[in-house]
């Protein structure tokens, strides 16, 4: 019975955090911000899994993945109608100035998300034969011998595809995940004060 309040409680302070970081939004903004704080709660309980600190659960994965894809690709940029700018969203006006670009990672990050989902079969590159550390944890993220993981954006890699992600490691999968989101951020969403 404890256990249950205690879940409660917590359950209940989520969401009003959560509400109160969206207070004064309203319609395709409310509906965007809310998907964008499901990617990053996925993204937040991914990490220390990916960063070997909490174990390795490839179900919790592909739950995870299913969220990202569900919020990705053609269902994130119809949240994004021209002008639908409200003073308590961080969109900036390049969204809409760049929108192929914008269009593309929202793409990007679908077929990455369906492509972690796939590669939780595989599970972390530390337990893989020769592989050495995670992506995540200190091993070859950002390194000259990371997978290409490219697609647009001036990058000249090999654009990956989603089967190629099944025989991934995992924590590269979410690194190219995650990678996709800073991109969008980097050039589309203002920097919080």
């Amino acid at each position: 019975m404890r256990t249950g309040l205690v879940i409660l409680t917590t359950a209940s302070i989520i969401a009003a955090t959560a509400a109160l970081a969206h207070k004064g939004a309203t319609g395709v903004v409310l509906e965007r911000m809310q998907g964008m704080t499901a990617l990053s709660d996925v993204l937040k309980e991914l990490t220390p899994m990916m960063r070997g600190q909490s174990p390795f659960n490839a179900d919790q994965v592909r739950a995870g993945a299913d969220v990202m894809v569900t919020h990705a690709g053609q269902q994130m940029t119809s949240l994004f109608p021209e002008g639908s700018v409200q003073p308590v969203s961080k969109v900036l006006p390049s969204v809409w100035e760049d929108w192929d670009e914008f269009v593309e990672l929202a793409e990007q990050l679908e077929l990455r998300a369906e492509g972690l989902k796939l590669s939780a079969d595989v599970g972390l590159a530390a337990s893989q034969p020769d592989q050495g550390a995670s992506m995540m944890g200190g091993g070859m993220m950002g390194s000259e011998n990371a997978p290409a993981m490219g697609g647009g954006m001036g990058e000249t890699s090999e654009i990956m595809t989603v089967d190629m992600f099944a025989t991934m490691p995992t924590d590269t999968a979410f690194a190219a995940v995650a990678q996709t989101c800073s991109a969008c951020h980097q050039k589309f969403r203002a920097e919080d004060d």
